[in-house]
């Protein structure tokens, strides 16, 4: 695969902060058109690994491109290129969308600015609410301002850092579409959330833990490569048989599901063994049992890991 597929190709990034390795090693390739879910518990690094990526940060240790642009040595040319959306709601409370758009535009250097900022508004379904003041936006709707401001000037990559956080699942799903679209014009996608129908939206996945990279692909690969075996028990006591089972060495996880409880393990026959005394039955592994099982392999960078994976 030849840089004009290739958004994002790095090699072995690392990233300390003090006596604190916060990246490790990290290595990750996203083609043109494609959508990356970058997961991984609170703390685990993903921010600092995008920041890298958009030439905020300099890796100490590692090389790779973005866009075609070396990260360690091009950065100013990497951020002409790229959409960056920040965890926070970053823009003016005090100004309308219109007003938002135009001054980011202004920031950086536009010519024909207001068709520009036209065009944004029509493309995130924003015209109609343009002099809405930002402070007044829902959650939803101050998305799709930040998303606009991010696509001004048609950047080739956007990296989303957790975006949807306390937003509203029918305006995550809206979102979404978005994504899908801008995927289906060549714009690359990095988005970091915590949301699992999310993830499965993406064409491929990164799972990051303190750190370390610990799977990627697409969420099928994911899951078979884990190797789990997955049962589900409904009825009482959920919460007793959970701590019983937890016990057996056949066990690797329980966790309880509203009203159901899945049980996961390597051997699925001594798993049936020690659930032999329970009503249940075999159901397929989820991403959400398999990102479970992978956070509890590991300790955050105080700690220790207690597998390798």
């Amino acid at each position: 695969m030849n840089a004009i597929d290739t958004a994002i190709d790095v090699r072995g990034l690392n990233k300390y902060f003090g006596d604190k390795h916060v990246v490790k090693d990290l290595s990750l390739t996203v083609n043109r058109g494609e959508i990356l879910g970058f997961l991984g518990p609170n703390g685990s690094g993903k921010t600092t690994a995008i920041r890298m990526l958009c030439g905020l940060l300099t890796p100490d240790s590692g090389e790779g491109h973005c866009l075609g642009y070396d990260i360690t040595t091009q950065s100013d040319a990497i951020k002409r290129e790229v959409g960056y959306m920040t965890q926070k709601f970053s823009y003016w409370e005090d100004l309308s969308i219109r007003e938002n758009l135009d001054f980011v535009a202004r920031v950086y250097e536009l010519t024909n600015r207001k068709h520009i900022v036209d065009e944004a508004l029509e493309t995130l379904g924003l015209t109609s609410r343009s002099s809405q003041l930002a402070r007044s936006l829902s959650g939803g709707w101050k998305q799709r301002l930040a998303l606009a401001a991010c696509m001004l000037r048609h950047p080739k990559l956007l990296l989303l850092d957790e975006p949807t956080a306390g937003v509203d699942p029918s305006a995550r799903r809206d979102f979404w579409e978005e994504l899908h679209q801008l995927a289906a014009q060549g714009v690359s996608v990095l988005i970091s959330t915590h949301y699992m129908d999310e993830a499965e939206r993406c064409h491929k996945l990164a799972y990051i833990a303190y750190g370390n990279l610990l799977a990627q692909g697409s969420a099928q690969s994911i899951i078979e490569r884990q190797r789990l075996f997955t049962y589900e028990i409904m009825g009482d006591r959920l919460m007793d048989i959970s701590k019983s089972l937890e016990k057996h060495s056949a066990i690797e996880q329980t966790v309880i599901f509203g009203s159901t409880l899945h049980v996961s393990g390597k051997n699925p026959q001594a798993i049936e063994e020690v659930l032999s005394a329970e009503y249940y039955k075999s159901i397929p592994t989820s991403l959400e049992d398999v990102f479970i099982y992978l956070m509890k392999q590991t300790h955050d960078n105080y700690g220790e890991t207690r597998d390798t994976l």
